[in-house]
């Protein structure tokens, strides 16, 4: 991908209708930040420390821990920098950075998602064959395949994107260099790689989530086939905590890349809501109603309580 741009700095204009508040949102994101990075993290610290967590479900939680630590931090240091009244400028090279690990993330997250729910589906739907179909081999085949899936995906809109000429303006209507802010800058006619960029990620998140909904499909017909109470509850709590992630991750993304011209106050709150809050919303998901977890690190504190003394 060659630069034959003479823009080498882009000004990122921020949260619209947000002047005088900086110092209030700086507080916030930042309080949403620290929380995101320190749950995520220690997710990641129990299911790496205890053998009960070392099962499919655990890895591919492990995964997504992986994922909201990176994806947060691919857009708010930026935010909080520009908050605290630093610059709001960032180079040509660091928006072509920032839009493809954004993407890349944001990809692999969809596919992780749809990974995680195949896993429950087989968990449910044959669970005396679950440990050989969901073995140690497959899980990381399919754990790399969700990671490179991601970045190709992420290449190809990073150069869609950027293989326009930009020679001004350069006032990214954002508070991060995303395609939709970023493609109308260009001094070329952007509306194929609009189409096609709006198109492939729109498209990818649909057939993601109809992968999911027919794996939960398939899930509800066997939970409903379970006669004991307790059986339905216990095989129903395992996928609750995933179905709500699912719900606070999809939503932002198909309301952003889905309507032909979002209002700009809009777009940047459903981002705020995809980039920050869920990261934060989902170590509390997962560990608030997963025995498991809250045992692990309960176990963790202890141990560490006791070496301290």
């Amino acid at each position: 991908m060659t630069n034959n741009s003479m823009v080498t700095e882009f000004i990122l204009l921020g949260i619209p209708e947000t002047a005088g508040l900086e110092k209030v949102l700086l507080f916030l994101f930042a309080s949403l930040y620290a929380c995101a990075l320190l749950g995520n993290f220690l997710i990641l610290i129990a299911v790496i420390s205890s053998q009960r967590l070392h099962t499919p479900m655990y890895f591919f939680l492990g995964n997504l821990s992986i994922f909201d630590l990176g994806f947060c931090s691919t857009t708010a240091p930026k935010l909080l920098s520009y908050l605290s009244g630093q610059g709001r400028g960032i180079s040509f090279q660091g928006c072509i950075i920032q839009l493809f690990f954004y993407h890349c993330l944001g990809c692999t997250e969809c596919f992780l998602y749809t990974v995680m729910a195949y896993d429950r589906f087989v968990a449910i739907c044959f669970p005396l064959r679950y440990t050989v179909i969901m073995n140690h081999r497959v899980c990381c085949v399919l754990a790399t395949g969700t990671w490179v899936s991601g970045c190709v995906h992420a290449i190809i809109l990073t150069t869609l994107t950027f293989q326009l000429p930009y020679c001004g303006p350069r006032d990214v209507g954002y508070y991060f260099c995303d395609m939709p802010a970023v493609l109308p800058l260009a001094c070329e006619d952007s509306s194929l790689a609009q189409r096609v960029g709006f198109t492939n990620v729109g498209l990818l998140s649909l057939i993601c989530f109809f992968l999911i909904l027919v794996s939960y499909t398939r899930i509800g017909i066997s939970i409903s086939k379970i006669r004991s109470t307790e059986g339905r509850q216990r095989a129903f709590s395992t996928c609750s905590a995933h179905l709500t992630a699912i719900v606070c991750a999809y939503g932002p993304v198909i309301i952003i890349y889905l309507q032909p011209s979002p209002s700009p106050l809009l777009g940047t709150i459903i981002q705020i809501l995809n980039n920050l809050v869920t990261p934060t919303l989902n170590p509390l998901i997962y560990s608030l109603r997963n025995k498991d977890v809250k045992a692990s690190l309960r176990h963790i504190f202890l141990k560490k309580s006791q070496f301290g003394k």
